[in-house]
């Protein structure tokens, strides 16, 4: 594997799978130059026809190559001399960016007789063999999301690596949890100067301390010891230190506080409902493996506010139709009998929620809620709408990706609340991963937001068994 002269500028080949996955690929390089083989402009005009979002993507890179091609500087030949990506107007900014190339002949062939040439992945590797002959000044650097190609490469003796401007996080367990244990200290070094008062039945303190520069907006706070228990409302600078303003969370585990009939069942349970019920949180993502309890809390958050408070007119309830196994083939019906297979927790969960003591008015109370409160919605029907005063709940949100996690987010208007849920772990859509998902992403963007809220639910509630298999599976 060559690795060599990393430190100084050098020279990417970009694979097409790049470019479908992240348009904008072409300006996150910097400095450094970028070649484009013959074979992946071939692929990109194959795949450019549909309404999916890959075909969108390649759709969107043919305009922005259209771009620069028209923005090469005049009395330069760009088939030669490259073109100069900070010229394009999305930029605009020629110093902090290198040059785009393209291929224009044809390479001798360098492959092992093992790799076929006339296999587009292994043209990409030849062109990168060529071009690290030629160019032994610097490293050249196959960028691929193709994991067998970035293997070959490396055998052939190609520096490859993987795309990653779109990871959030070197590591999933860096992932923002919404929680924070203070230590047993606590007290006697943050005491000196706290204020606390009461307000609207709610009791609030004014901290300064060492901590408070590692708290976030909306983190919840627990001393063990004490049963402190307490949210993050806001951090301001005073006289050259940093201030939080905390707020005394309501125990959702005692029966007093119950919503819509349930009450949480562990600490991190309690610490969602906070934010699921709290009209000053528009956006709420709950993370954590299966059986912790997420579309339970949400959908008794919804049903409280919408028919007990009426602070939403109606529940919204989607999430991404991805299949964990074979796909099952056309569905008939409407839009909502089209997604009825898909929203078996939700009818689960309406199950726990509605009265039990009479099965048949208990299933047609269950019912009854389904059609008058509750809207089944495709994601592919979301784009250009507004939802006004409206409870919208997104389920497995981790097989989202970052743009289409955007999509839904913003189809929020006045009034309206969206609750994202899912699991990391159990990830269906080809090319994400733990590090990239949409909800790994709108967790670590939204951190800081007085407006949003997360939590890590790690305790499984569902059963013994389901709770075993989760942890020894």
């Amino acid at each position: 594997m060559v690795i060599e002269n990393l430190d100084g500028k050098r020279l990417f080949v970009l694979d097409t799978n790049v470019l479908m996955h992240d348009p904008t690929a072409l300006f996150r390089f910097e400095e450094h130059d970028i070649l484009i083989p013959m074979v992946v402009l071939e692929e990109l005009d194959a795949g450019k026809k549909g309404v999916s979002e890959v075909a969108r993507n390649v759709r969107q890179v043919s305009r922005y190559l259209d771009d620069l091609l028209s923005a090469a500087e005049e009395g330069e030949d760009p088939m030669v001399e490259g073109i100069h990506i900070g010229l394009i107007p999305q930029i605009q900014d020629k110093n902090k960016h290198g040059k785009i190339y393209f291929q224009t002949k044809e390479h001798i062939d360098r492959l092992p007789d093992s790799l076929p040439s006339s296999k587009a992945d292994n043209t990409i590797l030849n062109v990168a063999l060529a071009l690290q002959a030629r160019d032994d000044d610097r490293t050249v650097t196959l960028v691929s999301k193709d994991i067998n190609l970035r293997i070959k490469a490396n055998i052939v003796g190609v520096h490859a690596e993987d795309y990653y401007n779109d990871k959030v996080l070197d590591d999933v367990e860096q992932l923002y949890t919404g929680y924070y244990e203070l230590p047993e200290n606590f007290w006697d070094t943050h005491s000196r100067d706290i204020d606390s008062w009461q307000e609207e039945g709610k009791t609030y303190y004014r901290i300064q301390g060492p901590l408070v520069s590692e708290w976030s907006l909306n983190q919840c706070l627990f001393q063990p010891q004490d049963n402190f228990e307490a949210i993050v409302r806001s951090i301001e600078e005073e006289d050259g230190h940093d201030t939080a303003t905390i707020e005394l969370l309501t125990d959702y585990r005692s029966d007093s506080h119950n919503i819509w009939g349930i009450t949480a069942r562990n600490r991190e349970q309690s610490y969602a409902l906070n934010l699921l019920m709290d009209p000053e949180v528009d956006f709420v993502t709950l993370q954590g493996p299966a059986g912790t309890g997420k579309t339970l809390l949400a959908l008794a958050a919804a049903l409280e506010q919408t028919i007990e408070l009426k602070r939403y007119k109606e529940i919204i309830v989607t999430r991404v139709t991805v299949s964990v196994g074979e796909d099952i083939g056309f569905l008939p019906g409407t839009e909502e009998e089209k997604m009825t297979p898909w929203m078996g927790a939700l009818m689960d969960n309406l199950e726990v929620l509605s009265p039990s003591d009479n099965d048949e008015w208990g299933t047609a109370v269950t019912h009854d809620l389904l059609r008058k409160w509750i809207k089944v919605r495709s994601l592919n029907f979301m784009r250009g709408r507004t939802f006004l005063n409206k409870f919208i709940i997104i389920d497995e949100a981790q097989n989202l990706t970052s743009k289409q996690m955007k999509t839904l987010i913003t189809r929020a208007g006045p009034g309206t609340k969206v609750v994202c849920m899912g699991n990391v772990a159990q990830i269906d859509t080809p090319y994400l991963t733990e590090t990239t998902s949409g909800i790994t992403f709108v967790v670590d963007r939204f951190k800081n937001w007085p407006h949003s809220g997360h939590m890590t639910l790690k305790r499984g509630e569902r059963s013994r068994l389901a709770d075993y298999a989760s942890e020894l599976l």
